[in-house]
């Protein structure tokens, strides 16, 4: 490989990870002011996304739905908990495992979020079918990288 091509592959303007984390920074900024009103941080919606369609999931589960390790889920869900947005309750069946449920005021949040993802949707300057298409590519990304 000759100087100039091995200099090439360097560039970070040339770098798909670059473009790709870039891209995730920018898309979580955003969020952030949509998340406001929620109190909520970008981490922590995702978290109350999945319980809002499984409430009373394991702690372990929601780890795997978002895709983050016990070290990151279990401070996350404790600063949800002291919001009084869940409680964590021992499994009867099983004591080592822990499920989430949401509280009242969990539940109702749901309602006031229901506009922030039609409110990102119109800050994309992508169309729908571009969208899914990066989002196929990302979850296929995702389950090469991980196997």
């Amino acid at each position: 490989m000759s100087q100039e091509n091995n200099d090439a592959s360097l560039c970070i303007e040339n770098q798909s990870c670059f473009s790709l984390y870039s891209a995730a920074n920018a898309m979580v900024r955003s969020y952030r002011t949509a998340l406001l009103d929620l109190d909520l941080t970008y981490p922590q919606y995702l978290a109350m996304m999945v319980l809002w369609a499984e409430d009373g999931i394991s702690v372990k589960a929601l780890g795997e739905k978002v895709h983050m390790d016990s070290g990151t889920t279990t401070p996350l869900l404790k600063r949800l908990e002291g919001k009084g947005l869940l409680e964590r309750v021992r499994c009867k069946q099983d004591e080592r495992s822990c499920l989430l449920q949401l509280t009242d005021e969990g539940k109702s949040l749901k309602s006031r979020a229901q506009e922030i993802p039609k409110s990102m949707a119109c800050q994309s300057p992508l169309t729908q079918e571009e969208s899914d298409q990066l989002k196929a590519l990302c979850d296929k990304l995702r389950l090469k990288i991980s196997a």
